[in-house]
């Protein structure tokens, strides 16, 4: 742990669903350098939706990928999401500046579905006119005992959670620093994971509304295995490497489908909210769901705008060896959550 904060290196730990992800990055020189990325698999159902149901194979699991990574008992950021996670830009009348804590506190009273006395958030302030008679707050909103169990988990994997970040908020560092021409307009940032996809409208590359849909890779397979009577790994291959056959094209288009909605009902929302958001002008996919054959393109059709995929590594320096036994342009698209926890600077 020491030799890490000697060496300015920071740890982003991913744990999700299906993966365990560890990018470790070392901010010294002038362009972050990754040193070392490591994917462990997370066994079935041991997670659900974010939700930990076995808590001893994940641990064992954020282990194993610490431990390969040379990172055990090390200092690490890591991050939570899902439905517990609520992240928003208010607005706020410029005369409350002096208490925006009570502010923020009373919007979030607002747009939380649950408990208001079981939370924990944070805020920030945006840049914005100085003639403006209202300031414009970036707030997010997470369920005290989610933190505190992600917090716990991490302690008992033998790490030192040293930030616990919002997975949309390093979802867009990791999409800032490697997409910077992105940050103009509105566009869509879209994480399609094991279990759950989640949107972001961004507007000039501020996230104005972040939701999630229980639309992932998994459910993809799922309807694989059940139409066409495949196996698991079966239907992985099948879904990634683009197999010809009537019912991966039939999944495909209907999950495509079902997707665009989300996005374009993201949009709508992201509309209502802020009157100066304009409509998605493009699209950007980053997780597992960015690798299935022709699942962007179905989207693109759908929508009619453009939608690319994320490539977390463009813009950074790769150290040889950190990509041993690891396809890079294949993983590449798993890995826009753990190098945006990785390019936190930790101080």
């Amino acid at each position: 742990m020491k030799l890490f904060k000697r060496r300015k290196v920071t740890v982003g730990l991913d744990i999700g669903s299906g993966l365990v992800k560890v990018v470790v990055m070392n901010h010294a020189r002038g362009v972050p350098e990754v040193e070392r990325i490591v994917i462990e698999p997370v066994p079935p159902d041991a997670m659900v939706a974010g939700e930990v149901m076995d808590e001893a194979l994940v641990i064992q699991a954020v282990q194993g990928a610490l431990l390969a990574a040379g990172a055990e008992g090390a200092e690490v950021v890591a991050a939570v999401g899902g439905g517990n996670v609520i992240v928003r830009k208010v607005r706020v009348d410029k005369s409350r500046r002096d208490e925006l804590r009570e502010a923020m506190q009373w919007e979030a009273e607002q747009i939380v579905p649950f408990d208001t006395s079981a939370i924990t958030l944070d805020y920030q302030l945006l840049d914005g006119d100085e003639e403006a008679t209202e300031l414009d707050v970036l707030l997010a909103v997470a369920k005290r005992d989610l933190v505190d169990a992600r917090v716990q988990l991490l302690r008992d994997a033998g790490a030192v959670p040293r930030v616990l970040d919002v997975e949309a908020f390093a979802l867009l560092n990791a999409f800032e620093f490697n997409h910077p021409d992105a940050m103009r307009g509105t566009v869509a940032l879209v994480n399609i994971g094991h279990d759950v996809t989640n949107v972001s409208v961004l507007e000039d590359g501020v996230p104005v509304l972040a939701r999630d849909t229980p639309v992932g890779v998994r459910r993809l397979r799922e309807d694989l295995q059940r139409e066409a009577r495949l196996s698991a790994a079966e239907a992985d291959a099948a879904l990634t490497g683009g197999r010809a056959e009537p019912a991966v094209e039939r999944i495909v288009a209907r999950r495509g489908e079902e997707l665009a909605r989300e996005i374009e009902r993201a949009g709508t929302v992201a509309q209502s909210l802020s009157r100066t958001v304009r409509p998605v002008r493009e699209v950007y996919v980053a997780g597992g769901g960015a690798r299935v054959a022709g699942l962007c393109d179905r989207v693109a059709g759908q929508l009619r705008i453009p939608v690319r995929p994320v490539n977390p590594l463009l813009n950074l320096t790769v150290a040889e060896g950190a990509l041993d036994d690891i396809d890079g342009e294949a993983v590449a698209p798993l890995l826009a959550l753990p190098v945006g926890l990785a390019l936190r600077k930790v101080a």
